[in-house]
């Protein structure tokens, strides 16, 4: 039988079964044996359509409840303080993910440059470890009781210390190296009991990163160590989303048993392949595409197998996907809509398990079956058809994005922010949201029953603008400055873009875990991308219409369009950005000629799209910034562009969100308090920046006297002039009972503060040295 081996499988469920589990459980529907019997089920079924599709090492342990990161806090006992008097396991567990009300929720950020978001570890001097492999042993048997002899998979020691924080001031996680492999140690030894021979798959996509020469010490260290702990225990470390050569130089001299590499988003592991027939360990050859939907070229993959093979040994290579199908959606089987020559060049988790089969078996020399011959033939009848569809190049696109050459905005910053404060009038510390307010189930009805053609487009509209109606009587209730129309069109802020983009499709089920029981459902780009006709004017003029405050218009950036889709593989990211940009500048125009005075463009993903290597950053930089520059180039002056960024380290980029050029930055900061935003303050930050100041991740109210503490804390850091009040990002995934009080706090809290700025200026007054500051803390002219 051929070898082959898969690096992990969705668990979220065919049909996001454990989403909904989880949701019932959270809101009380539900009990635990509830959710437990749900992730029992599905854990057996992904199990066994591996293993019915004949793939060889099948993985326990890569399904979670919220998050791999997560359960490895709990393996190792890296509890935070604040949740530690929580006694019951399960409460403590979603707590520390989701927050309640007297405890913050532990931070969230992106998996390296994918879209799946990580709970990041903990770190304080005085941390203790203690292992726990009980869940680990608890779904090894399970497995073994449903006939499979699973691997079991773990985020590596190294993965886990260095995405994490430390949270106390001059403490260097990393002086707990030597106590967490210990713990990891333990576990190896917990688990060994289990089975005479036992695989164990280490993640360390760390390595990808370019590790400096401590870190590789440190890996020798860890390795050597876990690698003899136990001898019937074989580690397999496992590397994904680049190369990883200066680790293997370093694995291939440690006792561990094999090692996977990225052949796919990784092409220069190419160059260590001769390291590893050296050392003649086993060499999981990730082949298969875990990150995109785009059926396999097989005669691509098998010429590349055999490549591989004239350094390394057959009898040592392991075809296998690339990374986690963690990242693709489940199955195309439910996709009955989508356009019949689009789907043919589409692979989803469960058709890459074919794949992955049919290639092991060529590299074998085993003799195809009629289905998988089959299979072979669409292979290659899907590249011939993408290469020559029509469907594929618009020449006029390609023309409009070599004619335009100019990025620039027609005035610097410097002049643009005078005519706007003038123009909107917007008081000090203005009040706003990022956009979007809750999805209520009977929104969602509305919008799933026009699609399936149950109601009529007056039905459909007239419910929308009564949500738009909602949104804006409840904002000017509670005294925001700049409103929203809050998007109850979207059902994704990418999707609703791409739905009315040419070059776009959509899949009906293609579902993909975000975080938690977060699902999103990214795009397909298969071809030149273009605007047909105006996306989101008519419903943003609408809400204009219904109050006399200013109303942001909503857009999503280029960058993140491309970043949450699945972007075609036959052109550069670059060009597809650069069509994309122009199609939403095309929109920015149409929204000011319309007489929407400020304009945001959403670049949320922007910085999850950077590289992992630090050589290849720049070109990254180069383009999407020019993207975005393309994209808001046609707004006037007086027109205010506002853009909002999501689970930033900003340091290493504080440049190039500079040369983005938006006059106001809204980004998250509630988790992390202010060392996002000092950043802005070193680097002499000229324009307006929108810290949130409160968590949309937990459905916890903050209370007014904690975001009063809030804004203070903000400006210690930069001056009232420069700063706007808002959440940290959108409130789609939250409820009304949380979302209306919040926002009412957080008004009435920059009230206080704005008060506090009054009686300052009372007190000054008659003082001839004092100046009259150039916005008052009141001022709603033009709002």
């Amino acid at each position: 039988m051929s070898k082959n081996y898969v690096i992990g499988y969705p668990r979220i469920g065919e049909n996001r079964e454990l989403k909904f589990a989880l949701e019932n459980y959270w809101s009380g529907k539900s009990d635990l044996a509830a959710l437990e019997a749900s992730a029992a089920e599905l854990r057996r079924r992904h199990w066994k359509e591996q293993h019915d599709a004949g793939i060889a090492v099948i993985s326990c342990n890569d399904f979670s409840y919220y998050d791999a990161m997560l359960d490895t806090c709990i393996m190792l006992g890296a509890v935070p303080a604040r949740f530690r008097n929580i006694k019951d396991e399960t409460l403590r567990y979603f707590t520390m993910a989701r927050g309640d009300s007297q405890r913050t929720a532990m931070q969230m950020t992106k998996w390296f440059n994918t879209n799946y978001h990580y709970i990041v570890p903990e770190f304080a001097a005085d941390d203790t470890f203690a292992p726990n492999a009980a869940k680990i042993i608890s779904e090894y048997r399970e497995a073994k009781a449903a006939g499979i002899a699973p691997k079991i998979n773990l985020i590596g020691p190294l993965t886990f210390l260095w995405l994490g924080k430390s949270v106390d001031r001059n403490f260097d996680r990393h002086a707990h190296f030597d106590a967490v492999v210990a713990c990891y140690e333990a576990v190896l030894t917990a688990i060994s009991t289990l089975d005479e021979q036992i695989t164990v798959q280490i993640d360390e996509p760390l390595l990808v990163t370019g590790p400096d020469v401590k870190t590789l010490s440190l890996l020798k260290r860890a390795y050597d160590r876990l690698g003899s702990t136990v001898s019937h225990v074989k580690i397999i470390v496992a590397t994904y989303f680049e190369h990883a050569c200066e680790a293997v130089e370093v694995l291939a001299h440690t006792p561990i048993s094999g090692i996977a590499l990225d052949f796919v988003h990784g092409p220069r592991n190419m160059d260590a392949l001769a390291t590893i027939a050296q050392s003649g360990k086993t060499l999981i050859a990730g082949v298969i595409d875990g990150r995109n939907v785009w059926r396999s070229d097989l005669d691509a993959v098998g010429d590349r197998l055999e490549t591989i093979a004239q350094t390394v040994p057959k009898a040592l290579i392991v075809p296998a996907t690339s990374c986690s199908l963690l990242h693709v959606p489940y199955s195309l089987e439910a996709e009955t809509k989508l356009d019949a020559e689009i789907k043919q060049w589409l692979a989803f988790a469960k058709e890459k398990l074919a794949e992955l089969n049919l290639v092991a078996k060529r590299f074998a020399g085993e003799a195809l079956d009629d289905a998988e011959l089959s299979l072979m033939q669409l292979s290659r009848e899907a590249v011939h058809t993408r290469q020559c569809s029509p469907r594929i190049h618009d020449a006029a696109v390609q023309q409009r994005v070599a004619s335009q050459t100019t990025t620039e905005r027609a005035q610097p910053y410097t002049e643009r922010i005078k005519a706007q404060r003038e123009a909107l009038a917007y008081p000090l510390l203005p009040t706003t949201t990022i956009g979007s307010f809750p999805q209520t189930p009977e929104l969602r009805s509305l919008r799933r029953d026009f699609k399936r053609g149950d109601i009529d487009a007056r039905t459909y509209e007239a419910g929308i603008k009564a949500y738009i109606d909602d949104c804006i009587a409840f904002q000017e209730s509670i005294g925001l400055d700049v409103l929203v129309h809050g998007e109850p069109e979207r059902n994704d802020m990418v999707e609703y873009f791409g739905e009315q983009l040419a070059g776009f499709a959509f899949s009906a089920n293609g579902w993909v875990q975000s975080y938690g029981s977060r699902c999103v459902k990214p795009p397909l780009i298969y071809g030149d991308v273009s605007r047909p006709l105006p996306m989101t004017v008519g419903w943003t003029t609408y809400a204009q219409s219904k109050t006399a405050k200013i109303v942001k218009g909503m857009l999503t950036g280029p960058v993140t369009i491309l970043n949450w889709s699945f972007v075609r593989d036959d052109m550069s990211r670059a060009d597809v950005a650069a069509q994309i940009a122009i199609a939403i500048g095309d929109e920015v125009d149409d929204l000011q000629d319309s007489g929407i005075r400020i304009i945001q463009v959403d670049e949320a993903a922007f910085k999850e799209g950077y590289p992992l290597r630090r050589e290849n950053i720049a070109a990254y930089e180069t383009w999407a910034v020019d993207a975005f520059r393309r994209s808001v180039a046609c707004a006037r002056s007086e027109t205010q562009i506002h853009t909002h960024m999501c689970y930033s380290q900003f340091n290493d980029i504080i440049h190039t969100i500079e040369a983005m050029d938006a006059d106001v930055i809204s980004i998250e900061t509630a988790r992390s308090g202010n060392a996002l935003l000092r950043i802005f303050k070193e680097v002499g930050y000229k324009q307006e920046v929108g810290p949130g100041v409160y968590d949309i991740h937990s459905p916890r109210i903050p209370p007014v006297a904690e975001m009063v503490a809030q804004i203070h804390a903000l400006l210690e850091v930069l001056p009232q002039e420069q700063l706007w009040i808002n959440p940290d990002c959108g409130l789609k995934t939250r409820k009304w009972e949380e979302v209306k009080p919040s926002l009412a706090n957080m008004v009435e809290a920059v009230g206080e503060v704005r008060a506090s700025f009054d009686a300052i200026i009372a007190s000054k007054k008659g003082d001839a040295a004092w100046t009259n500051p150039s916005r008052s803390s009141t001022a709603t002219s033009g709002l």
